[in-house]
């Protein structure tokens, strides 16, 4: 993936150096469940979670380029929440912050930047951004961000033991 900087923060890939920072947040109870994922217990947890994204190769560590500490990701994933836009190129974006860092608009400047991104370097049509029904934090980013509200969807989430969630999705076209 290619590194994206914004005027604080990089965008980059992950390294197994992150595992301790990953952890940090990780197992915030603010952070996972928000997330779609269970806290982490271990330090290892961190370790596994971060081999996965390494391999798979679409989600981006969010550095602060103030002091190069990892305080969160930004992931671009191919999903197409709305089957009658099936042909239209699309990402769905999906991002977790340290609840440290929460309050200094981090959020909404790696948004606005992964958008500009995906839309000119990715050709993307539609970038999708979805949140729980109670996840406010995640609907005001995406309102800072442009996004407009387009769906609500009910959904289980196996990594929460199969808790049945609404997940508000938005979108914005190029």
């Amino acid at each position: 993936m290619k590194v994206i900087e914004t005027e604080r923060l990089i965008l980059r890939n992950w390294t197994q150096e992150d595992a301790e920072d990953m952890y940090e947040y990780a197992k915030s109870d603010l952070v996972g469940p928000n997330a779609g994922f269970k806290p982490h217990r271990s330090l290892d947890e961190s370790n596994r979670i971060i081999e996965m994204f390494i391999n798979d190769d679409n989600v981006y560590a969010i550095e602060l380029k103030e002091n190069n500490k990892l305080i969160g990701s930004i992931g671009l994933h191919d999903r197409k929440p709305d089957e009658t836009l099936k042909d239209k190129a699309q990402i769905e974006i999906g991002y977790v912050l340290n609840p440290d860092y929460w309050g200094n608009g981090y959020m909404p400047e790696v948004v606005e930047r992964v958008k500009t991104y995906c839309f000119e370097e990715l050709k993307i049509e539609i970038l999708w951004c979805g949140h729980y029904d109670y996840n406010i934090n995640s609907k005001r980013v995406n309102e800072k961000c442009g996004f407009r509200y387009h769906m609500t969807k009910d959904e289980v989430i196996e990594l929460l033991d199969n808790k049945e969630v609404s997940t508000m999705y938005y979108l914005i076209e190029k």
